[in-house]
């Protein structure tokens, strides 16, 4: 680093201009971001990492790096993707890049669905676990060929891992992937920001895509500094949530008007569709939050039948302070003022 930057941050009075962040801190250089990226990229065995402020930003630059090294424009994922039904497609109006969906939407993506295409792909992007499919976790028999028949075609392949930290093996998943994102804040609680891995000059050309997408921040240390401590504190404890995901899933699965789905969790998270109307449970849920002063988490959204709703339902820390039995009892509560209602 230039002398006159340690000097300049050394300095107690400023006549003119303003004092700067903390050593190693600037424009995501250096410090505390330098330590975070290296250890995420140890975690999931990449040779490099990039912290990134979104998602969203992390995924469309992945992509459009491996379509312009392919020379193809067309990207294949599912359905549900999140990078169509959550971010507006930024991959196509920004980086002209066109979506193949793989499979339906019932059910996870598989080797046969990929070996169908008719179009040669730059990417196969697969999101371990499937948040609109339940938090579903591919066994790795079938993950395996599914990776195989992308590479017997070309394409890279990208691990959409918003929701990794939940699986019990998050190396051994990202292991079969050439890039990775993963989230900072879902399940590890940091404020925001992600970290997209992969191989050193991947990284490197990401890190210029970064700055074309307006995501290289003049100081990311709050940030970054909550997402180190997360690693020491939360993701030790993911077995712990895996396991109240199972045992929660196993009471509430008992309830009449609930079905709960995968059952058993595959990871620390599953969906719970509640046979009451909307408005009724959702009301409920208000009802009871407000009397007890527990949220209890079952807060519905809409499905193709009107009588039935999908609550998504994720273990964290702040779970393990409510135990089973009291949440079993939130949700007959809500389950009773939803059907009189």
């Amino acid at each position: 680093m230039d002398e006159w930057r340690d000097v300049w941050r050394g300095c107690e009075r400023f006549a003119f201009g303003m004092p700067g962040p903390g050593p190693g801190d600037r424009y995501g250089e250096g410090g505390s971001v330098e330590r975070l990226e290296g250890r995420v990229a140890g975690l999931l065995g990449k040779d490099a990492a990039v912290w990134m402020p979104s998602g969203t930003m992390a995924q469309q630059i992945a992509l459009r790096i491996h379509a312009d090294a392919r020379s193809r424009r067309a990207v294949a994922f599912h359905p549900y993707c999140h990078l169509d039904t959550h971010e507006e497609r930024g991959y196509a109006v920004l980086h002209g890049l066109h979506a193949v969906h793989l499979g339906s939407r019932e059910r996870l993506v598989r080797a046969a669905d990929v070996e169908a295409l008719r179009e040669p792909v730059a990417a196969v992007l697969l999101e371990i676990p499937q948040r609109d499919l339940g938090g579903q976790v591919p066994e790795r028999e079938d993950l395996v060929a599914t990776c195989e028949a992308a590479r017997a075609r070309g394409a890279a392949l990208h691990l959409d891992g918003a929701r990794l930290w939940q699986c019990p093996d998050p190396g051994e998943i990202a292991a079969l992937f050439d890039t990775v994102y993963v989230s900072l804040y879902k399940d590890l609680g940091a404020p925001a920001g992600c970290v997209l891995a992969g191989p050193a000059d991947f990284v490197a050309e990401a890190r210029v895509w970064q700055i074309r997408h307006g995501g290289r921040m003049f100081s990311v240390a709050p940030l970054v500094e909550p997402a180190e401590r997360a690693l020491d504190e939360v993701l030790p404890r993911m077995g712990e949530l895996r396991a109240h995901a199972r045992e929660s899933a196993a009471a509430l699965n008992d309830l009449d008007g609930v079905t709960i789905l995968p059952c058993p969790p595959h990871a620390a998270m599953f969906h719970a569709f509640v046979r009451r109307p909307l408005d009724a449970l959702n009301d409920a849920v208000t009802a009871v939050a407000r009397e007890t002063g527990v949220w209890p988490g079952c807060r519905g959204g809409a499905t193709e039948d009107p009588e039935v709703q999908r609550c998504e339902v994720t273990a964290t820390i702040a779970s393990l302070a409510v135990p089973v039995g009291e949440t079993v009892a939130l949700w007959r509560d809500v389950l009773s003022r939803s059907a009189s209602a």
